[in-house]
């Protein structure tokens, strides 16, 4: 089975085109290796790691629920910017919650095809890149899209993940 047969990538397939982003869909490419770095799928793809779109899970809350931060592959997430924009504290989480929570492996976790809606940060320094690279749902598998279609397509709060000034800045 290719990657693009994988359940998983097929999922973020057809909810990226249920949101009307047909161009992100047909734009599922499957790389040669997995990339489970933003500076892997940076090197895979030819294009600056700042426009890799990281998806990092979070512990928000009580420990039953889950935050996606969308960050720029460029820097960190500050922790406290994250827990001050979600409105709770968020912790670290692990593989299986991870899974659990998005259907996905770390390394592949897409923007959406999770069983849920999940609450969404989306870091506005992906603002600078004209097109974005988030994962499709395998650690080898990516989608082209932009800021705007990530904060659109999750529903997502955007913001200056690292810190700064820019929070809530559509």
């Amino acid at each position: 089975m290719s990657s693009l047969e994988h359940p998983a990538v097929a999922k973020v397939a057809a909810a990226l085109a249920e949101a009307g982003q047909h161009a992100a869909a047909e734009g599922i490419r499957v790389l040669p290796a997995e990339v489970r770095t933003a500076a892997q799928a940076a090197e895979a793809l030819g294009v600056p790691v700042g426009a890799i779109a990281n998806s990092l899970i979070f512990r928000l809350g009580s420990d039953k629920n889950a935050l996606l931060a969308l960050t720029s592959g460029a820097h960190r997430a500050d922790p406290a910017t994250l827990a001050r924009l979600a409105g709770a504290e968020i912790g670290k989480a692990d593989a299986d919650f991870v899974r659990a929570h998005t259907g996905q492996p770390i390394g592949g976790v897409a923007p959406v095809g999770h069983p849920e809606p999940l609450p969404t940060l989306v870091d506005t320094a992906l603002r600078a890149h004209d097109v974005v690279w988030a994962a499709a749902g395998h650690p080898k598998a990516v989608f082209p899209t932009t800021f705007a279609e990530l904060v659109a397509l999750t529903g997502g709060t955007p913001g200056a993940l690292a810190g700064g000034e820019e929070d809530g800045q559509p």
